[in-house]
């Protein structure tokens, strides 16, 4: 990393924590960006408030993640604002996701510009290892929670980040769900069905040859997309 892009690097990080902080109180004390266009990561470690240490003690939850979403509704496009002006990224997509009990955190963007199917198809060619055998394990927990993914690509952002879209997973009764109005409440029971299976799974150390940190998911609805992101600990 050249001395301009550690210089972007440390004023993203700078900006995230402080609106964090400001919105929540407290911020995280370690926050990890990776950009590899046409993704950017924002990784978030130790980041709970105090008076979500007591919810999560009461194992309150999904009032803890109710009031996440409220609060990231507002600061998403502030963040989009800053890549956009540190980075000229264009952010078209944005997911996010927490492990509470790992203290953690995961923003991703994804942005448009000519040049993004190009690059999406790169990720196509990316080669690393266990790639093949990730790509059946996930299509086998997305069967068990929904349906096999229409396409399903993954992508390497470094060696501690990887990326895996799964587009076309909406069944029938989803799609209903969402047009009656019940995204919250389908989100959420996603989130519990697929990271139970995501967490507990031991195959994937196995398939990448690595430690599992930390597993996210999230969902965009109207592109019928998911994202799930893997942080790895390589082996030295």
């Amino acid at each position: 990393m050249n001395n301009t892009e550690k210089q972007m690097h440390n004023e993203l990080t700078g900006h995230v924590g402080r609106l964090l902080r400001e919105a929540f109180g407290k911020g995280p004390e370690s926050i990890f960006v990776s950009i590899n266009r046409p993704f950017a990561v924002i990784y978030l470690r130790s980041f709970l408030s105090a008076t979500e240490k007591i919810l999560l003690q009461q194992d309150k939850v999904f009032s803890i993640l109710n009031t996440r979403d409220l609060v990231m509704k507002s600061l998403i496009p502030e963040i989009k604002a800053y890549l956009l002006l540190l980075t000229d990224m264009q952010i078209r997509e944005f997911y996010y996701d927490w492990d509470l009990h790992n203290h953690s955190g995961i923003m991703v963007g994804i942005e448009s510009d000519e040049s993004r199917e190009s690059r999406l198809h790169n990720a196509l060619e990316q080669s690393y290892t266990g790639k093949e055998a990730l790509h059946k394990e996930i299509d086998t927990i997305s069967c068990q929670v929904q349906k096999s993914p229409e396409e399903l690509y993954s992508f390497m952002i470094n060696e501690r980040t990887l990326l895996v879209i799964r587009n076309g997973i909406l069944i029938s009764i989803e799609k209903e769900l969402i047009r009656i109005g019940h995204e919250e409440s389908l989100k959420l029971a996603k989130r519990n069905l697929e990271k139970s299976r995501l967490h507990n799974n031991s195959h994937f150390p196995t398939i990448l040859k690595m430690k599992v940190l930390d597993v996210f998911v999230d969902w965009d609805f109207d592109l019928d997309r998911s994202i799930i992101t893997f942080i790895l600990s390589p082996n030295r």
